[in-house]
């Protein structure tokens, strides 16, 4: 121990004694979790079990009913399809996540693992059968939705966040009327828009698939989020680097892209991190449009299942850890580049 953290924890009788009661009242506390979570409780799918012991958590609820939790109503014999699909999609952004793979390559890569991730989840061609989408779910549609979602709104961010700092008023404002607009609704009024009203206004007998409704809607609520986190690092590089790259004879769109854009994304690496982990989060809201990824995954799990329902609490807690352990790895993977960036 430091001896500044031992002073500060320490250093006089107040402090000392805050500390031994916040320690007290942690070892209390992590007794009885330990107890109810690990000592006393069932981990083998034992429903009989489960229901006798009434201190201690049951686990076996997972282990009964892990298939439908993550891969939702994808029917129970070509469940190796999604689960081939999202570790595909998974590999693709780990790839594309390290920086020596940010080569020209890359775009072909995703379009060659997006198509695959489609192809293997719909089927309909060699031989697989054909899944429609209302029946995908857990944890391949939530992965799917979030990397999906994102990829087509960073496009659509960068753009805004240039045009809300362009010199022409008309581009100017109408890119700041669509980010205040958006910014000005719920993420669930914009789902329910997509699923409900749109399918009002196209044509009849030529509607899209609400999965690419929902896609489409999120993708444009994120993209207005995202575009104010660009715009701000797009603020923050000063101007006079500009002038002096105008000086030098290069021109607008080459100044941005080489200079300005590469620094305005490093600086705001911590903000686009954080959004990042919320869109993730936010695609358990697609449980309101009938589309059942991980959290809803769960409740058609449990919900018609009546000896197994009373443990739901296992069930949320296991979720909670699967979006844990995903949002831990964004965020270490975030404090990471910002070192290598800052090395580099």
């Amino acid at each position: 121990m430091s001896g500044a953290l031992r002073k500060e924890l320490w250093g006089s009788p107040l402090r000392a004694a805050f500390t031994l009661a916040l320690l007290l009242l942690f070892g209390w506390a992590g007794f009885h979790a330990l107890d109810w979570a690990v000592l006393q409780a069932v981990f083998r799918a034992d429903a009989p079990a489960c229901r006798a012991v009434h201190h201690g958590a049951c686990w076996g609820v997972v282990a009964e009913k892990w298939r439908p939790i993550l891969f939702g109503r994808y029917p129970y014999e070509d469940q190796w399809r999604p689960a081939v699909a999202v570790t595909l999609l998974s590999l693709t952004t780990l790839l594309s996540a390290w920086p020596r793979s940010w080569r020209w390559w890359l775009l072909p890569l995703w379009l060659v693992a997006l198509g695959l991730f489609v192809l293997l989840m719909r089927g309909g061609f060699l031989g697989l059968a054909m899944v429609p989408t209302n029946r995908w779910g857990g944890l391949p549609l939530t992965i799917g939705l979030a990397v999906v979602g994102l990829a087509l709104a960073f496009p659509l961010a960068l753009a805004l966040a240039l045009g809300r700092r362009s010199q022409w008023p008309a581009v100017r404002t109408l890119c700041a009327t669509y980010i205040e607009l958006v910014r000005g609704v719920p993420l669930i009024s914009v789902l329910f828009m997509a699923s409900f009203l749109l399918p009002l206004l196209w044509p009849a007998g030529w509607q899209p698939d609400v999965l690419v409704r929902v896609l489409a809607g999120l993708s444009l609520f994120v993209a207005a989020y995202l575009a104010e986190i660009i715009r701000g690092g797009l603020q923050a590089v000063p101007h006079g680097q500009v002038d002096a790259a105008m000086a030098l004879g290069f021109g607008r769109w080459p100044v941005q892209r080489d200079i300005v854009l590469p620094q305005a994304l490093r600086l705001v690496v911590p903000a686009l991190t954080n959004n990042v982990v919320g869109t993730l989060k936010d695609t358990s809201l697609v449980t309101v449009v009938g589309l059942f990824e991980l959290t809803g995954a769960l409740g058609l799990a449990l919900g018609g299942d009546p000896t197994w329902r009373p443990f739901y609490l296992e069930g949320y807690l296991f979720i909670a850890a699967v979006y844990w352990a995903m949002c831990f790895g964004l965020s270490r993977y975030s404090a990471w580049l910002e070192r290598r960036l800052a090395a580099g």
